[in-house]
């Protein structure tokens, strides 16, 4: 086994134990309760896709992004929808269509959840030099990107 593998298997137990403690530490959690809003990760996810995306999308674009199926996200919606946080517009391209947007009370809890996890993570990382901060944020981007598109592919 080459050095690079030795090195790309020993990265594996340290996700683990980063995802671990994400989830044991609640930081989603604490997040989504920081919005005073009840509401599940679904349906938590669907408001961070649409705020992200900075356009109404289709239910079927909201769940490419979210890589689930269009039924799941269907129903959220429409449990969102039926809370005020997310409205359905025309599709001004196919009239026959609707888009999914936040509303203001949508947009306005994602923003605060954003900022919940983005305090958490400035926080954690505030020693760390500003090269070693923009290094982890561009290999963040990196890596997401490429399982993202490798999850595309699959």
């Amino acid at each position: 086994m080459s050095g690079d593998s030795r090195d790309e298997l020993a990265l594996l137990p340290r996700l683990a134990q980063l995802g671990t403690a994400m989830n044991r530490g609640r930081i989603a959690q604490q997040a989504t309760e920081a919005t005073g809003l009840a509401l599940d990760r679904p349906a938590m996810t669907i408001l961070l896709t649409l705020s992200m995306a900075d356009t109404p999308l289709r239910v079927g674009e909201i769940a490419d992004r979210m890589q689930v199926v269009g039924p799941h996200v269907t129903r959220q919606v429409q449990s969102l929808e039926h809370r005020g946080l997310v409205r359905r517009v025309t599709d001004p391209n196919d009239r026959r269509a609707s888009l999914i947007e936040p509303t203001p009370t949508g947009t306005e809890a994602a923003n605060r959840y954003t900022e919940t996890i983005s305090t958490w993570f400035r926080e954690v990382i505030a020693n760390w030099p500003e090269k070693d901060r923009a290094e982890l944020n561009r290999l963040l981007i990196k890596l997401t990107d490429d399982i993202t598109a490798r999850l595309a592919d699959s």
